[in-house]
C-alpha cells in the first residue's frame, strides 16, 4: 500500500502579461497547481482546494464560483480585496488573506515624496528647467504642517510614523474615534471627515475600498478643505467623487492632488488630470519597489506553508469589513 499523501489541488490565476510567480516551484512541490487565465478560471476550479489571485485585480473569481466545488482558501496578492468581495464569498467558509504588510513602507515613502514635491514645488521645477526658465521662488515649510490619514490599517501608520519623522503633525481617520492612539495621537471617526478636513495641510487616503469609504471624499469634503491643500490619494480611485475633485481643483477649491489610483484605471488620455498642473498623476505604483513580485511570492509561500501544515493562514481578511481586523 502506498504511503504518499496527495498534493492540494491549487489553481494560480495568473496576470496577462506579466511572469508567474518566481518560486514556482516551491509552490509546485506543495501543490497540485493548474495555472490559468480568467477565461479559463471556471474549468481550473473544480476540485481546487485554494486560490491564488496572482492578477489580483481580477474580479473572475465572482463569475467562476459555481464552479468552486471544493475551495477552502483564497489568497490575493494585493492589500486592496474590494474586486473580491462579491457576496457569495463573503457568505461562505472560503478564508481570504491578502498581501497585508508588503506595502506598507513602501506607499509610506510613496507618501513622503508626494508631499515634499508639493511643498517644494518639483513638479513646477522640472516643467521650467524644461522650458529653461530661471524662476527664483518661496518654498513651502515641510516641518510644522499638517497631515490627516485616512486609513489606520499598516499602510497609514506607515505613512504616519514616516511623516512624523520629517516634522509633521499627524491625525488619523479611520472607523471608530479614540486619543492616543500609538502613531496618529487623535483619530477622528470618518463620518466626521467633513468636519476636520479644514485642518490639514494635506490629506492622505490609503483606506481600503468598502461600502462605508466608497465616495468618501465628496464635495463636502473638498468645500471644507483648505485653498492651500493638498490631496494624496494612494488607496482607491472611488474614495474620492472624481467630478467634484475635477471641478475643486479647476476652481482653486484646493490647490493641488497626487494621485496614484483612479477609478478607471488606465486613465483614460481624454481626461482633463492629464493636463491640469496642479494633478499629479502616477500610474497604480506606490508600493511597486523593485523586487515586489519577489516579495508577493515569497510571502504567499509562506502561507501556503502553514495552511498545508494545518494552521490558519496569516492576513485573514475580515469579509464583512474587507480588511485585515488586526491592522485597524
Amino acid at each position: 500500500m502506498s504511503n504518499t499523501v496527495s498534493k492540494p489541488r491549487l489553481v494560480i490565476l495568473a496576470a496577462p502579461g506579466q511572469p508567474l510567480p518566481s518560486n514556482l516551484a516551491e509552490i509546485q512541490a506543495l501543490a497540485d497547481v493548474r495555472i490559468t487565465d480568467a477565461a479559463g478560471l471556471a474549468n481550473a476550479m473544480p476540485g481546487a482546494r485554494a486560490l491564488f489571485l496572482w492578477d489580483f485585480f481580477s474580479s473572475a473569481l465572482a463569475d467562476a464560483w459555481p464552479y468552486a466545488d471544493s475551495l477552502e482558501w483564497v489568497h490575493v496578492a494585493a492589500a486592496g480585496v474590494d474586486a473580491m468581495l462579491f457576496e457569495d464569498l463573503r457568505r461562505s467558509d472560503v478564508v481570504l488573506t491578502n498581501a497585508h504588510g508588503v506595502f506598507d513602507q513602501p506607499i509610506a515613502e510613496f507618501v513622503l515624496a508626494s508631499v515634499l514635491a508639493q511643498d517644494k514645488q518639483l513638479h513646477l521645477s522640472k516643467r521650467l528647467q524644461q522650458e529653461a526658465v530661471w524662476q527664483h521662488r518661496e518654498l513651502t515649510g515641510t516641518h510644522g504642517s499638517r497631515a490627516l490619514v485616512v486609513g489606520t490599517g499598516g499602510i497609514g501608520r506607515a505613512t504616519a510614523r514616516l511623516l512624523r519623522a520629517v516634522g509633521l503633525s499627524v491625525r488619523g481617520v479611520g472607523r471608530t474615534a479614540r486619543e492616543d492612539d500609538p502613531d496618529f495621537g487623535t483619530v477622528i471617526p470618518s463620518t466626521e471627515l467633513a468636519e476636520h478636513a479644514g485642518w490639514a495641510d494635506h490629506l492622505v487616503l490609503a483606506a481600503p475600498l468598502t461600502e462605508q469609504t466608497r465616495d468618501l471624499v465628496d464635495g463636502a469634503v473638498l468645500a471644507a478643505m483648505k485653498p492651500s491643500a493638498h490631496l494624496v490619494n494612494v488607496g482607491r480611485g472611488a474614495l474620492v467623487d472624481e467630478d467634484a475633485l475635477l471641478q475643486a481643483l479647476r476652481t482653486g477649491q484646493i490647490a493641488a492632488a497626487s494621485l496614484d489610483v483612479f477609478r478607471e484605471e488606465p486613465v483614460p488620455a481624454s481626461h482633463p488630470f492629464w493636463g491640469m498642473e496642479n494633478v499629479h498623476v502616477s500610474a497604480h505604483m506606490s508600493g511597486d519597489i523593485r523586487g515586489w513580485r519577489n516579495t508577493l511570492a515569497l510571502q504567499f509561500l509562506t502561507n501556503l506553508q502553514r495552511w498545508s501544515a494545518g494552521s490558519i493562514p496569516e492576513n485573514v481578511v475580515d469579509k464583512q469589513r474587507g480588511y485585515v481586523s488586526s491592522s485597524v
